[in-house]
């Protein structure tokens, strides 16, 4: 008859019980928890980090969060290969929503709702309190076409310009809408820019997420992945945001600032209270493509954010392109020990 665990368990200890001599004790209850709960549990267990490859590894050291959360996310869009730290993590959008903001607009192009051409005008804010409103009053300004004022809104981070094409095509919940239909589901838009701005500190991101208004990294870099593949756009509306994307003005000092010569970024920054960000597409001079999120909190000032993320984007690319490098060795190694036959292929 085959006895239970808590059989042997309980054997173990009569066992142990019934001989006089301490050591020889605790020797026979050693062997006998081993025999029956085997050595795994008393094994101490390995905690230290783990990473998926040496690029994660740095990645993660320069992300430190001791001075505040730090998300990245990013993704070689040729090989697939992804780098994250926190990339599933909310983290606040701030300016990095009007990539959706304008994906949304440009989708109502393709399907006929409105045109580049169609105008719309500024959404100025009216002085309000802070939190005296779910929705801070805004008033409408100055007529723009469409084309201009997604212009102004990713190369300038225009407000009004963004909350006019808000507006137009019905609030944040149209842009969640969008989100959902194009499976972003780490994505929520709560609040238009006026109010967004208007009531910003109430928390600090440095030390609590907030998910209003929030993402994940891995999330932006799935948008602006599907953005540049051209998953959900038009042709022509793609090379409309990404080239808006490309003649950028803000964040000189974030994901452009340690990149070397030839390489383009085409990227929108955001920044609220104590957090800092940066998203976009990097090209190296080879013609790879790199689609890059980061999103750093804390760290005392904005120009210590900013420079983790310069630190961040350099080390990805500098990473990236030692994993390139290493694969056309690797398939030029292969090719050379086949001889002719790989001549053929």
């Amino acid at each position: 008859m085959k006895i239970g665990i808590f059989g042997r368990v309980a054997a173990g200890f009569a066992l142990a019980l019934s001989i006089a001599a301490p050591a020889q004790a605790q020797a026979n209850l050693e062997a006998a928890f081993d025999s029956a709960l085997g050595t795994e549990l008393r094994t101490p267990q390995d905690f230290s980090a783990r990473y998926e490859s040496p690029l994660a590894q740095q990645i993660a050291q320069i992300a430190d969060g001791s001075q505040g959360r730090i998300g990245v996310a990013a993704i070689d869009l040729a090989t697939g290969e992804e780098v994250a730290v926190l990339g599933d993590q909310r983290f606040p959008m701030a300016s990095t929503s009007k990539i959706a903001i304008a994906a949304t607009f440009l989708e109502g192009v393709d399907r006929g709702r409105w045109s580049l051409t169609s105008e719309f005008p500024l959404m100025v804010p009216v002085p309000s309190k802070r939190f005296s409103s779910s929705v801070a009053p805004v008033r409408p300004g100055q007529y723009f076409p469409a084309r201009e004022l997604i212009e102004m809104m990713i190369t300038r981070s225009n407000n009004q310009a963004t909350d006019a094409l808000l507006a137009a095509v019905g609030g944040p919940a149209a842009v969640n809408d969008w989100a959902r239909r194009a499976g972003l589901r780490e994505f929520t838009l709560t609040r238009d820019i006026a109010t967004l701005v208007r009531d910003d500190g109430e928390v600090d991101p440095a030390v609590a997420v907030d998910l209003r208004d929030s993402a994940t990294p891995r999330e932006m870099v799935r948008l602006l992945q599907g953005i540049h593949q051209g998953q959900w756009l038009s042709a022509s509306s793609r090379r409309v945001i990404l080239g808006a994307m490309e003649r950028c003005r803000t964040g000189t000092r974030r994901i452009p600032a340690m990149l070397p010569a030839g390489a383009t970024v085409a990227h929108k920054t955001g920044s609220l209270n104590n957090t800092s960000s940066d998203i976009g597409i990097i090209t190296t001079p080879d013609g790879r493509t790199i689609a890059v999120a980061i999103y750093v909190t804390g760290q005392g000032t904005r120009l210590n954010r900013e420079g983790r993320i310069a630190n961040i984007a350099r080390a990805l690319y500098d990473g990236y392109g030692e994993s390139a490098r290493q694969y056309a060795n690797a398939r030029y190694g292969a090719a050379g020990s086949t001889g002719t036959a790989a001549a053929a292929n």
